[in-house]
């Protein structure tokens, strides 16, 4: 038997040591690091988090309800809603509660110098979904958030039959003749930005996208920004802050005044 101080009974304990420290580690390493990044919902939290994730212990006490998540509309715009007939009756309820609420900032015949967007030809389905998107807390502004949580839905689809009936306001030509920027006309394919006019007018419509022409500027700008920073989330499958996001500010502004600069309307100079 080997006696205590014997050197090769010294290298043994001291490789025990070795074996066992490495041992440690990798099993903490296994633990803590690849087996929490390997499950699909893993998010760095920092070492406590991770001791309390392996460990099946909560990271915080006393929560009675999961994180609330960011919103985003979940309202689906329906081929009905902008095919379906019109009754007088409809728009006649509408333009009363337009009177009512409405034509404080949007004008008396839905056009308005004010940075509000002009409501007068605006699709039917258009202003549905926004009002429901307000509504449900989906699209956020203080005073559009208000009015629109004491609307019913008959409300909200008279008001966007008033407002679809009213005649879009009469452009005359824009002053200068220089073409539309190239987001407009064609995109830019290599940063994956289609062109406003295959989904705003002027190339194609898509279902529930708003008419521009001789929106306010700042409002324009104020909305692109919004997407863009993700402050406004109500747009259907992320499409406008996909887009917007990979857009300069001067792309913006250019933008901006291409469709608020689409001639005047006539009378209201």
């Amino acid at each position: 038997m080997a006696a205590p101080h014997d050197p090769a009974s010294r290298r043994y304990v001291q490789w025990s040591v070795i074996s066992l420290v490495v041992l440690t580690l990798v099993t903490l390493l296994v633990g803590f690091v690849w087996l929490p990044s390997a499950h699909p919902d893993f998010s760095a939290q920092g070492i406590w988090a991770a001791i309390c994730r392996a460990a099946g212990v909560p990271t915080k006490w006393g929560e009675t309800s999961e994180p609330a998540k960011a919103r985003v509309s979940t309202r689906v715009i329906l081929p009905d809603v902008a095919k379906s007939g019109t009754s007088q009756t409809s728009i006649g309820l509408g333009a009363t509660l337009a009177l009512q609420q409405c034509t404080m900032c949007h004008g008396a015949q839905g056009v308005t110098a004010a940075d509000t967007p002009n409501l007068a030809g605006q699709y039917r389905e258009v202003i549905v979904k926004q009002l429901v998107d307000y509504k449900n807390g989906d699209r956020a502004h203080s005073v559009m958030q208000a009015l629109a949580a004491n609307l019913a839905d008959d409300d909200m689809h008279n008001l966007a039959a008033y407002y679809a009936s009213l005649p879009k306001p009469r452009l005359e030509p824009a002053t200068d003749n220089s073409p539309a920027p190239n987001l407009v006309r064609v995109g830019d394919p290599i940063r994956n930005i289609a062109p406003c006019a295959s989904c705003h007018g002027g190339i194609d419509r898509k279902l529930g996208t708003p008419w521009l022409e001789h929106m306010p500027k700042k409002y324009l700008e104020d909305q692109l920004h919004a997407f863009a920073s993700g402050a406004r989330r109500n747009d259907s499958h992320a499409q406008m802050r996909n887009v917007v996001r990979q857009m300069t500010k001067s792309e913006i502004a250019e933008v901006s005044e291409f469709y608020a600069r689409r001639g005047m309307p006539t009378g209201h100079r």
